[in-house]
C-alpha cells in the first residue's frame, strides 16, 4: 500500500518491523481479537444469529443470475423483500456460488476485516497516522469494535454497511484533484442510495469535478443495471424506490432515524408532515454545518461526519446498524481529546452510548414503542439524539473565532490549510536587520 504522500509503503514497513521487535504488543492484539471472535462464536451457538440480510442478498444474486423477479420474492421467516437497486443485485451474484453456511462465515470474516480497514482509514483521516499503521493497535481496536452495537448488528444481519463506509471514506480521503475522485461514492450510491449525499457534500464544498465524477459513477451503476436487468431497473426506478414500507415499519426502535424519533415522540405510525418538516430543516442545517467545517476550519473529517449524520437522520429509515459511522466519529473524538485530556470523558460517554444497546433494553414488543414515557424517549432513540447534538456542537465550534481552544483539529483536510507566514511585513515596515 502507498499513501498519497508517498510515505505509506515506508510506514507499513517501519510499523511491521516495530511489531516484530515488540512481539508482546502484537501478541496482546492477536489474543484480544481471538477472544473477541471466540465470544462471537459462543454467542452464535447460544443464540441463533439470523444473518437474514445476507440471505436477501443471496436471493437477489440468484434472481439476477437466473432472470427471476428481483422485486417479487420474499425470503426468511420475516418475508424480507429486495430493496436495493439492480446494480447491487449484480454484485451479489457471486454469493450464489457457495453454500449459505460458507457464505455466512465468509461474511463475518469479511466484516471483521472491513472494520480493521475502517479504523485504519479513520485514523489516517483524523491525523493519527502513527496509530493507523500500528498492527497491534488495529488488532486490539478491531476486537473491541466488534461489540459496538452498530458493528455487532452489521455482523448479526450480514449487512454491507462497513463496506460502503470504507468505500466512501477512502474516496473522500484522497487528495483533491486525484484521478476519478468521487467515482467510488457514485458506485456506493448505486448499491444503496444514501451515499449520494456525499456527492452533494463535494459540490457545496467547491469540489465540482469530484461531485460530477460521483454523479458519473452513479450513472454507470444505473446503466449497468439497465443493460443486464432492464425490467428490474424500470420497476425499481419508477416504483420500488418510493415504497419505503418495503423496508420496514418506521416507528419501531430498530429505526434510529429522525422519522423514527418523531414517530415515537408523537405516538403515531405515520408522522407525515411533522417528520418531513423536521427532515428538511435538518438536511439544510446539516449540510450547512458540513460546509462550514470544511471551509471555515479546514477540517474535512468533521464535515464528512456531519454529512454522514445528516444522511442517517433524514433517511426515512436508518436501522441501528447503519450507524457504523460511529467508528470514524469515535476516532475523531479521540484525536480531539488528545489535545485536552478533559475531553476523554466525552469519548467515554459516546463509546458507552454506542455499546449500551439502550433501545433493546426497553420493552418494545408490538406497538409499545409508541407509548414510551418521556424519560424513555432518549433511551429509545439514542443515535438520532446524539446526531442532533453533534450537528449543534459542530455549528457552535465553527461559529467560534478561529484559534479559540476547544475547536476540533488534526483532521483529514487540515493539510490543505497553508501555515501562516512569519516573515511577511507590511509595506510601511522597514527591515530591522
Amino acid at each position: 500500500m502507498s499513501a498519497a504522500d508517498g510515505t505509506g509503503t515506508w510506514t507499513w514497513r517501519r510499523t511491521w518491523a516495530q511489531s516484530i521487535a515488540s512481539p508482546g504488543r502484537l501478541a496482546i492484539g492477536v489474543a484480544l481479537l481471538v477472544v473477541s471472535c471466540a465470544g462471537l462464536y459462543a454467542l452464535s451457538l447460544a443464540v441463533q444469529l439470523p444473518m437474514s440480510d445476507i440471505e436477501v442478498y443471496r436471493a437477489e444474486g440468484q434472481a439476477a443470475a437466473t432472470g427471476g423477479d428481483l422485486y417479487g420474492f420474499t425470503v426468511t421467516k420475516w418475508a424480507l423483500p429486495a430493496t436495493y437497486p439492480p446494480f447491487a443485485a449484480l454484485l451479489f451474484v457471486p454469493t450464489t456460488w457457495i453454500s449459505l453456511t460458507t457464505l455466512k462465515i465468509t461474511c463475518v470474516m469479511a466484516n471483521a476485516a472491513l472494520l480493521a480497514l475502517l479504523i485504519h482509514l479513520s485514523c489516517k483521516a483524523a491525523g493519527l497516522r502513527r496509530y493507523a499503521y500500528s498492527a497491534p493497535l488495529l488488532l486490539g481496536t478491531t476486537a473491541l469494535g466488534l461489540w459496538l452495537e452498530p458493528v455487532f448488528q452489521t455482523l448479526v444481519f450480514g449487512q454491507v454497511n462497513l463496506a460502503l463506509t470504507c468505500l466512501v471514506l477512502w474516496d473522500l480521503s484522497r487528495p483533491d484533484g486525484a484521478r476519478f475522485k468521487g467515482f467510488a461514492i457514485g458506485l456506493a450510491a448505486g448499491i444503496k442510495l444514501t451515499p449520494a449525499i456525499f456527492a452533494v457534500y463535494l459540490l457545496i464544498t467547491g469540489r465540482v469535478k469530484a461531485a460530477f465524477t460521483a454523479f458519473a459513477g452513479f450513472v454507470v451503476s444505473v446503466l449497468l443495471g439497465v443493460l443486464v436487468l432492464p425490467g428490474a431497473s424500470v420497476d425499481f426506478w419508477t416504483r420500488r424506490m418510493f415504497e419505503t414500507q418495503r423496508v420496514g415499519k418506521v416507528w419501531i426502535v430498530d429505526n434510529q432515524s429522525l422519522q423514527g424519533l418523531v414517530a415515537r415522540l408523537l405516538g403515531t405510525t405515520t408522522p407525515g408532515l411533522w417528520w418531513l418538516a423536521a427532515a428538511v430543516v435538518t438536511a439544510a442545517a446539516g449540510l450547512w454545518v458540513a460546509r462550514r467545517c470544511h471551509r471555515n476550519r479546514g477540517r474535512d473529517l468533521w464535515g464528512v461526519l456531519a454529512t454522514a449524520v445528516t444522511a442517517l437522520l433524514v433517511s426515512p429509515i436508518s436501522w441501528s446498524h447503519h450507524w457504523v459511522w460511529c467508528v470514524p466519529l469515535l476516532v475523531a473524538l479521540i484525536a480531539h481529546a488528545r489535545r485536552d485530556r478533559r475531553r476523554w470523558a466525552l469519548v467515554a460517554a459516546v463509546t458507552v452510548l454506542f455499546a449500551a444497546r439502550s433501545m433493546w433494553a426497553l420493552n418494545h414488543r408490538g406497538t409499545l414503542a409508541l407509548h414510551f414515557p418521556w424519560w424513555q424517549q432518549p433511551l429509545a432513540s439514542p443515535y438520532p439524539v446524539l446526531g442532533l447534538a453533534l450537528l449543534a456542537a459542530l455549528a457552535w465550534w465553527t461559529l467560534r473565532p478561529p484559534g479559540r481552544p476547544g475547536t476540533p483539529g488534526g483532521l483529514l483536510a487540515a493539510r490543505r490549510v497553508p501555515a501562516p507566514r512569519t516573515d511577511v511585513r507590511r509595506p510601511t515596515e522597514a527591515p530591522t536587520g
